[in-house]
């Protein structure tokens, strides 16, 4: 009995840091989508890791953070928001997080697809595709 109170508080611990690591994940999750609603390179930026793959209707490279928010700046400017939904969410790995979304501008839809990993509970964006349907 004496064993199974410290092995019951162990995976409290655990579960609530996970639950935490899962919530502070949700909360910038939210905050890259609110940036894709508000044409926000600036904001979806900060997500990004230090070189990012950037594949923008078949122009695609490797940027640096700040060339990459230069490239999704033009973008968003020449392609201003109406609506960002995310369809999918998956996962490969614990740390691997990928979503598939629809970004709307001026009557067409693209195809959004955002690759990252979870870095010391922070999400980092390193790979980012807008393909027109």
């Amino acid at each position: 009995m004496n064993k199974i109170v410290p092995i019951l508080i162990s995976f409290f611990v655990l579960l609530s840091l996970s639950l935490f690591t899962f919530a502070s994940t949700e909360v910038e999750n939210e905050v890259i989508f609110v940036s894709f609603k508000n044409g926000s390179s600036k904001d979806l930026a900060r997500h990004f890791e230090n070189g990012v793959e950037l594949n923008i209707n078949g122009s695609q490279g490797e940027f640096s953070k700040n060339q990459a928010e230069l490239v999704l700046r033009d973008f968003f400017k020449k392609y201003p928001p109406e609506d960002f939904e995310i369809l999918h969410e998956g996962y490969s790995g614990e740390q691997i997080k990928h979503y598939i979304g629809t970004y709307t501008s001026m009557g067409e839809a693209y195809r959004i697809l955002i690759k990252g990993k979870i870095y010391q509970e922070v999400y980092k964006i390193y790979s980012l595709e807008i393909i027109r349907y």
